[in-house]
């Protein structure tokens, strides 16, 4: 299943605190429907804060958020977070269930039949690369990637309407986050889904987004661009520092080896061949 059409997801002056902190400051902006939105910056910039205010896991102190114009504070919040999918680092799976119960536990939740359910969560768990032969396992019986697979299934077997996606990947090896990613690409380009995902990684920012929203301390935008613009025109020092332009760390050149174009970065490592 998958949303006819993706929402759209604004931000109306937000405002969140902590205690006496403002941890988001009249935060306004738009994410368009459709789109894979990142949302990087440092700890403490209120990346996931922001995030948590779209199924009312954080409910903001004043200002409003907007889904495709309504606002969240009017909905019921069981059948908001039904109809959002949501992963992050710690995959979040029932230990004592198997990998098809964990999948099929929002379809159960919404009134689908058990078999229906059942044929729904294989169903996602094909999509993100898990075969049949895993639906028995539990949880501690998979890999780390495996896990955050059964996550990103689960989110999406009742078709949801927005995934987000809290630094899902920051808990596995580089091999296999590479090809998380990758397949969370793929998926969006088949479902079209709305994704806002959170991440401290400037280079799965630049991989995955094809919006980026780098935030400072305070939930402050301080810079709402595609990956090329931010890395060929960042908008401030801060921004300039956090993805390393500021200091030649993404200057990249080509040289010249056994007839093979390479790409080196500033200090001679190489890090690519140009294709021909």
């Amino acid at each position: 299943m998958q949303p006819t059409v993706a929402p759209s997801v604004q931000f109306d002056r937000l405002r969140v605190r902590y205690g006496d902190t403002d941890v988001l400051q009249d935060v306004s902006l738009t994410i368009d429907g459709g789109s894979f939105t990142v949302l990087l910056g440092p700890s403490g910039s209120g990346k996931t804060t922001l995030l948590r205010t779209v199924n009312r896991m954080v409910d903001p102190a004043g200002g409003r958020v907007l889904l495709d114009g309504a606002d969240v504070a009017m909905q019921k919040v069981v059948r908001l977070r039904r109809s959002i999918g949501y992963v992050m680092q710690a995959s979040g799976l029932f230990p004592h269930r198997t990998v098809v119960d964990n999948v099929a536990t929002v379809p159960r939740l919404l009134g689908v039949g058990r078999e229906q359910a059942r044929t729904t969560a294989l169903a996602a768990m094909e999509r993100v690369g898990l075969g049949p032969h895993l639906a028995q396992r539990y949880p501690s019986q998979l890999s780390g990637g495996q896990q955050q697979r059964v996550g990103v299934a689960r989110a999406l077997a009742a078709g949801p309407r927005i995934m987000l996606m809290d630094e899902p990947f920051g808990a596995v090896d580089p091999i296999t986050r590479r090809a998380l990613q990758q397949e969370i690409l793929e998926l969006h380009a088949r479902t079209g889904v709305t994704i806002l995902f959170v991440t401290h990684d400037v280079d799965e920012a630049l991989a995955l987004g094809d919006r980026i929203l780098v935030l400072d301390v305070g939930g402050r935008v301080a810079q709402d661009a595609t990956p090329t613009e931010i890395l060929t025109s960042p908008a401030d020092d801060f921004v300039a520092e956090m993805i390393g332009t500021a200091n030649g760390d993404r200057a990249l050149r080509v040289q010249t080896s056994r007839g093979a174009e390479v790409v080196v970065d500033r200090s001679g490592r190489p890090i690519g061949v140009l294709e021909r």
